[in-house]
């Protein structure tokens, strides 16, 4: 049992208490029993909940593990994340999902929800074996970290996952059209003489993958949705009453290219950081309801790998400990509190179709208390994920999480 006090419920003003029992929340303003815990007049909310994140295991944990991952995204006010599966080896078998939940299970931080491979070693080629992947434990389908090249193979999937009620989320990029572009092709790229990864090469993906949806009838979700155009396709399938989904990231709306003048790998994502006017529209789609959901994509490298020539490092930015502040930060005014919290918490639940996170007695004991108001400056050392370097480095941000609270039992709790 915890309680959880001094706290406040979004739009009240008054202080109040929580109390947990048997993973779920027991009631509001009850006598304090079992661990009492105090809020510090922070906010309480459902915790967030995270669908585009690389942890990194199997294989690849000299940049990240399941243990850094979660403790990072518990930091962050995450209650649950949904890993990807472009590891090493590639999760496209059941076993393997089976075992990241339990190894998950067993560290008490954010909770797990792994998706699998779409297709087998993420290849394009041949379905993985999505049923048996769903009885696992998987979450949702995608080859994230490669796009799908063959129509022909997505359709398949897609008709498949219908039929199994899942999700297809995909990395929209042409690969023929971004070629090896690191960064968004235009004025700046040629002026530093980059290669450059064309707007059109993200549309003309998400017109095809729509089209699929249109013929199947499927759920599909679009990944870090990036340039105007793609997000106007989305708006306009939505229009026609298409079965798809979107996300947008807090580093799509905060930087862009300008940021590659450095000619600093910490800077090179995929999709690339656009123009001014992209994260402007960008915006303006979450406010107007087009963008379903936020979403990290969270991808840690090792900092020698980060300190690469900009041609050879990798694709990825590493912040999930840093997506509620800066978002907040940068747009809480515009947003407001109730819209933000809802794209990173009952938005995300939607596109899953998972039930709607509450603070009612009876709902699952899943929750973040956030301080709103105290600016704290970017400090990557205090990082509890691997990557311990960040564009925002140094920034004051205010709306830390200062407790995450994962079915009742304490992930994280700001200064242990």
């Amino acid at each position: 049992m915890l309680t959880i006090t001094n706290i406040k419920r979004p739009g009240r003003d008054q202080l109040e208490s929580v109390t947990t029992e048997n993973g779920v929340i027991k009631g509001w303003n009850l006598p304090a029993e079992g661990e009492v815990l105090d809020g510090q007049g922070g906010t309480v909310a459902p915790a967030l909940i995270e669908l585009h994140a690389h942890l990194r295991e199997p294989g690849q944990t000299e940049k990240e593990d399941l243990a850094s991952g979660l403790a990072a995204a518990a930091a962050g006010g995450y209650g649950t994340v949904v890993s990807m599966p472009n590891t090493s080896p590639v999760v496209d078998e059941p076993a393997t999902v089976r075992a990241l939940i339990e190894q998950a299970e067993g560290l008490g931080l954010a909770r797990l929800r792994p998706a699998a491979a779409l297709t087998r070693g993420q290849k394009g080629e041949q379905l993985a074996e999505l049923a048996f992947l769903k009885d696992a434990g998987a979450a949702m389908f995608t080859d994230d970290g490669r796009t799908n090249e063959n129509a022909r193979v997505l359709r398949l999937g897609l008709e498949y996952a219908r039929s199994l009620g899942m999700v297809i989320s995909v990395h929209a990029e042409d690969a023929g059209l971004r070629a090896d572009g690191v960064m968004n092709e235009g004025p700046v790229s040629e002026e530093l003489g980059l290669p450059g990864n064309p707007w059109a090469a993200e549309a003309a993906r998400v017109a095809r993958d729509l089209e699929l949806v249109a013929l199947t009838g499927a759920r599909l979700h679009v990944q870090h949705l990036s340039t105007a155009r793609a997000l106007d396709l989305v708006r306009e399938a939505k229009a026609r009453g298409l079965p798809v989904t979107c996300e947008v990231c807090p580093h799509h709306l905060t930087l862009t290219e300008e940021a590659l003048r450095s000619f600093d790998a910490l800077y090179k994502v995929a999709p690339p950081l656009r123009t001014q006017a992209d994260a402007d529209h960008l915006l303006g789609g979450l406010l107007d309801g087009t963008v379903d959901c936020l979403a990290t994509d969270h991808a840690p490298h090792t900092r020698a790998e980060k300190e690469r020539d900009l041609l050879d490092a990798p694709f990825g930015i590493a912040y999930i400990e840093l997506a509620f502040p800066l978002m907040w930060t940068r747009f809480g005014e515009r947003l407001g509190l109730e819209k933000l919290l809802d794209l990173m918490t009952a938005a995300p639940a939607r596109v899953m179709g998972w039930p709607a996170p509450s603070l009612e007695a009876g709902a699952p004991a899943d929750l973040v208390v956030l301080d709103l108001g105290t600016e704290r400056e970017v400090n990557p050392a205090e990082f509890k994920s691997k990557a311990k370097f960040s564009p925002w480095a140094g920034e004051r941000l205010k709306g830390w999480p200062l407790l995450t609270v994962v079915g009742g039992k304490v992930a994280f709790r700001r200064g242990d």
